[in-house]
């Protein structure tokens, strides 16, 4: 990973000790893709296109030599962590630096930029995010971005003895590596799961599984009483994946994991962990257990279903619970929950898929580069970590990252609680960040098998051709799941 450190060259999980010191800082303990003009093919970029006018006397304390009086073009995808925190950092920029910021908070991502990439005129830091993510791995083999390592490698607001990356979580930065540069800060520390309402179990005297066989007898209470077992956000088979994977990951153990990102010729098929897991999941579909109609729904309209009681589990990541605030009742306790086992599973039922998300970039074309790396400095200081955390509702990679006084929702809560008890047993697949043609591959045969268009043999068989079709492509040989 070029210039990173060996601590965040780990990328199959999280340190127990960073994970206790966050807990204990929230008081939980006492201790598609698409074609771009392209004439730079070199990936990554530098400052040589910053304008003159946005560039002030670099010093220990503007490292990055920001000129005061200069102007930041900011694009934050609002979804589910909405965009309030990025105007409070803009709030804090504008005083503190006295650069100010044109804001932008879109879910049409490619809609609104890919215009202003294409023409040589993208904002200086956008939030690519979403639905309509603009791919990263695509942006970055036709030049666009920018190499992050003279922020991470800038001294740290909060100890400048330090480096900034030191101060991250381990691992944090794998995902938006390209060819070992960091060229993508995926800021969000996020877990991925199952996710139920506290109330819901406790009114009908249901326990939170732990087996694959408890989650199933859960469903078909929950089918009995005419709710829907599961629930997913079937227009976007992103969802599901997180089912699927998980269950895989657990199953096979980290090598199972990977074996997908690494491009195994046998990852999927004449993968037993593999088969288990999507076996597993269309058990599902052949019982009748999903939610009725949630192949058709978009991700508010499942989740909005599944907060009205019409479900029982739904898929999903840690932003669920910011995404939904406003349409989940007061009482209705949303709870985390690691993905139940199957039999002879490797990894225990605590482990779970954590690490990094919601990517961060700064355009190699941007106007005011000296401001958009100083922005992302800010990013990562404890006061910025701290705002996030106070709008979004959510954790950042930041060490340590919220100040002590800040008391989280029950849903967010519940996953500190559950990162807490896995511990070092944690996952993270990385060929979505790596491969987003394969992704799409694997996420298209997905909703295919939830359809029952395909069954799981068909499944692993189109999975395993997509994985065989990326490894045909040299630079896959650069991207290694260590």
């Amino acid at each position: 990973m070029g210039s990173t450190s060996a601590e965040n060259n780990r990328s199959n999980g999280v340190g127990r000790r960073d994970l206790i010191k966050r807990s204990a800082a929230l008081g939980l303990i006492s201790v598609p893709t698409m074609s771009f003009l392209s004439a730079c093919a070199s990936g990554g970029g530098d400052d040589s296109s910053s304008d003159d006018s946005t560039k002030g006397t670099t010093s220990k304390s503007n490292p990055f030599g920001v000129k005061k009086g200069s102007t930041l073009d900011v694009v934050v995808f609002k979804g589910g962590y909405g965009d309030d925190y990025a105007k409070a950092w803009e709030a804090n920029f504008k005083t503190k630096i006295g650069v100010s910021s044109t804001h932008t908070g879109t879910q049409e991502i490619t809609g609104k930029l890919q215009p202003r990439f294409n023409a040589g005129n993208p904002p200086d830091i956008v939030d690519d995010s979403g639905a309509q993510q603009i791919k990263i791995d695509v942006l970055y083999k036709n030049g666009q971005l920018l190499d992050l390592s003279p922020v991470l490698d800038a001294p740290a607001i909060d100890d400048p003895t330090k480096k900034v990356r030191d101060l991250l979580i381990p691992g944090t930065l794998d995902p938006g590596v390209q060819e070992g540069k960091v060229v993508a800060l995926n800021y969000i520390y996020t877990v991925w799961g199952l996710w139920y309402s506290g109330k819901l179990f406790k009114d009908k005297g249901w326990t939170p599984p732990k087996t694959w066989d408890e989650f199933i007898a859960i469903c078909q209470k929950a089918k009995a009483a005419g709710i829907g077992g599961l629930a997913h956000q079937g227009k976007y088979p992103y969802y599901i994946n997180v089912a699927i994977m998980d269950l895989i990951a657990k199953k096979g153990g980290i090598d199972a994991v990977k074996a997908i990102d690494n491009l195994d010729p046998k990852a999927f098929v004449g993968s037993a962990a593999a088969q288990a897991g999507v076996e597993a999941i269309y058990e599902v579909v052949e019982k009748g257990l999903l939610m009725p109609g949630t192949n058709g729904l978009t991700h508010t309209e499942s989740q909005t279903r599944w907060n009205q009681y019409k479900a029982a589990f739904i898929t999903c990541g840690s932003w669920l619970e910011n995404e939904q605030l406003k349409l989940t009742p007061t009482d209705f306790d949303m709870k985390f929950l690691p993905m139940p086992l199957l039999a002879d599973s490797k990894m225990p039922f605590e482990a779970i898929r954590a690490g990094s998300g919601e990517p961060f970039i700064i355009p190699a074309k941007a106007k005011n580069l000296p401001g958009a790396k100083e922005f992302m400095r800010h990013m990562l200081s404890k006061e910025w970590s701290t705002l996030f955390a106070k709008e979004a509702n959510s954790l950042t990679i930041l060490k340590d990252g919220v100040d002590s006084s800040v008391t989280l929702r029950p849903g967010t809560q519940s996953t500190v609680e559950a990162s807490k008890a896995a511990g070092a047993n944690t996952f993270r697949f990385l060929y979505p960040d790596w491969y987003s043609e394969m992704d799409t591959s694997i996420q298209n045969a997905s909703n295919e098998l939830m359809a029952k268009r395909i069954q799981p043999k068909e499944w692993l068989k189109r999975c395993q051709a997509a994985v065989d079709k990326q490894a045909k492509d040299p630079a896959s040989k650069k991207n290694v799941h260590s």
